[in-house]
């Protein structure tokens, strides 16, 4: 397990930067000339030019009418999306738009709240839970700029309130509802994923350690106003370590992007009310690659802060994690060789965000 209590120097609060009113970003967030983003009002011809190719929008309203071709035509979109994209957003998904605009309200009071509240949530790299500011632990690492609040919703053996928020004002009810609301669609997702693979609906699940040991937690990103934003990354591009992720992103400000089949940075455009879905590596792995785990970031903005939820949505912890065994054939063998969400994790949480370097280091020896 992680044998890193604590960070390797003083936190800085990218908040309490951004606030500072610098003209200039301090060197430890500037990141290398190739891995700085491309923004369009500065250089029209710079290979980074994101594009802005849409990610799939699905309706799942299509999966819970009695028309068949509709819920037909709903799965083999989600398939499509899944195989190609590894991203998608969908609309119709169940939940109240009044729930989702209560949680992100609720959070961009908790990051307003005056500092030392906050900090009196301070996170360590032990369990990673509360208020943080970096992921990694290499001393003198590059930083992303970037805030977030860390915290475990299930299983219920690491489900604390303690950890979790107490102001603003019901903020841990708005947090229950939120994340309940999450799993039930998690749970619906696997389902549709497992039956678009061909197996059972409860075939993924049961790979995750079953409903009541999946894991689910919500990290809440905070993107500070930033003075030169063409310098640095709100988070740097990283493939998701965990099962499934849905993302509540900002309406307002756009920031997240998705690397494209052709290497090219796609800037996602939220649709109204829409979640945003990306398969993390655990599925990539149990499917043998079928479904991709993606490679994304997070641009930040001169003008303008930012915020969004994430919920994660993980095997349990010490189960077994590999190709499953209906997948594979002898015309598709084994891809990865086994590990266990734990093992995987330390990677990120020690490491930081780097690409798709881990899921490749698991790849089975021809």
């Amino acid at each position: 397990m992680n044998t890193f209590q604590d960070w390797p120097e003083p936190i800085v609060r990218v908040q309490s930067l951004s606030e500072s009113n610098l003209h200039a970003i301090p060197n430890r967030y500037v990141k290398p000339l190739s891995q700085r983003p491309y923004l369009p009002s500065k250089d029209h011809h710079n290979k980074h030019n994101p594009h802005t190719a849409a990610i799939p929008i699905i309706d799942l309203g299509g999966l819970y009418t009695n028309n068949i071709t509709l819920q037909a035509k709903t799965l083999d979109e989600i398939s499509r999306a899944c195989r190609e994209w590894g991203f998608f957003q969908v609309v119709n998904h169940g939940m109240s738009p009044q729930l989702m605009d209560r949680a992100k309200e609720t959070w961009k009071e908790f990051f307003h709240l005056p500092m030392e509240l906050k900090n009196a949530h301070a996170n360590s790299p032990k369990t990673y839970e509360g208020y943080g500011s970096r992921l990694g632990v290499e001393k003198g690492a590059i930083l992303d700029w970037s805030d977030y609040f860390y915290l475990h919703y299930q299983p219920l053996s690491l489900k604390d309130y303690t950890k979790w928020p107490s102001l603003p004002l019901h903020c841990r009810d708005t947090l229950e509802d939120y994340c309940k609301e999450m799993v039930k669609l998690c749970e619906n997702l696997m389902k549709i994923l497992s039956r678009n693979l061909g197996l059972q609906e409860d075939r993924l699940q049961n790979a995750f350690g079953g409903k009541e040991e999946a894991g689910g937690c919500l990290r809440v990103n905070y993107y500070p106003i930033c003075p030169q934003p063409e310098l640095t990354l709100g988070l740097s591009p990283h493939s998701d370590p965990g099962g499934l992720t849905i993302l509540l992103p900002d309406e307002y400000v756009t920031g997240l992007q998705v690397r494209g089949s052709d290497d090219a940075w796609i800037s996602v455009q939220p649709a109204p009310h829409a979640l945003i879905v990306n398969i993390g590596d655990q599925i990539q792995m149990l499917s043998n690659s079928v479904y991709k785990s993606i490679e994304h970031r997070v641009i930040v903005n001169p003008a303008k802060e930012r915020l969004s939820l994430a919920f994660f949505y993980n095997p349990k912890g010490n189960v077994p994690i590999e190709p499953l065994k209906e997948i594979v054939t002898v015309d598709s063998p084994a891809l990865y060789t086994s590990t266990t969400y734990d093992q995987y994790r330390q990677f990120i949480r020690t490491q930081g965000p780097r690409s798709k370097s881990h899921i490749e280091e698991l790849r089975s020896p021809r």
